[in-house]
């Protein structure tokens, strides 16, 4: 892969990790917290908790961006990867119609773990 090519799918998903860490925050009270407090009863003990998770969430987005966008490598992809599959586990056990909406919540995440498997390969070329 071509170092601009490398650079483009690093900074769009730097973009996308710092966005989503500032719209938590901006919707904490709006859509962060209506999704936690639309859960089933029987995770309405998570309810409560709310605005924790949610800025809990924030601050991992936000590490993760910075992270990317500082020290790039196999390490920060990786963990990319394994947050973004955890939270999207998280979502699909708490509203599994999020995989239909139209604008792609989570299908958005296909494409997203591509790219971040692409420039782990890429990391991992450059290695000896």
């Amino acid at each position: 892969m071509t170092p601009a090519a490398h650079a483009l799918l690093r900074w769009s998903l730097v973009f996308v990790w710092l966005a989503t860490a500032l719209v938590s925050v901006v919707e904490l009270n709006g859509q962060s917290r209506a999704l936690l407090v639309s859960l089933p009863p029987a995770w309405s003990s998570i309810a409560g908790l709310a605005p924790s998770l949610i800025l809990a969430g924030a601050a991992a987005d936000a590490a993760l961006g910075a992270w990317m966008a500082w020290r790039p490598g196999r390490a920060a992809y990786l963990a990319a990867l394994v947050l973004m599959g955890i939270m999207t586990l998280l979502a699909s056990a708490i509203d599994p119609s999020w995989w239909l909406h139209p604008l792609g919540p989570l299908t958005k995440n296909l494409p997203i773990a591509a790219i971040l498997l692409v420039l782990l390969q890429d990391e991992r070329a450059k290695s000896p």
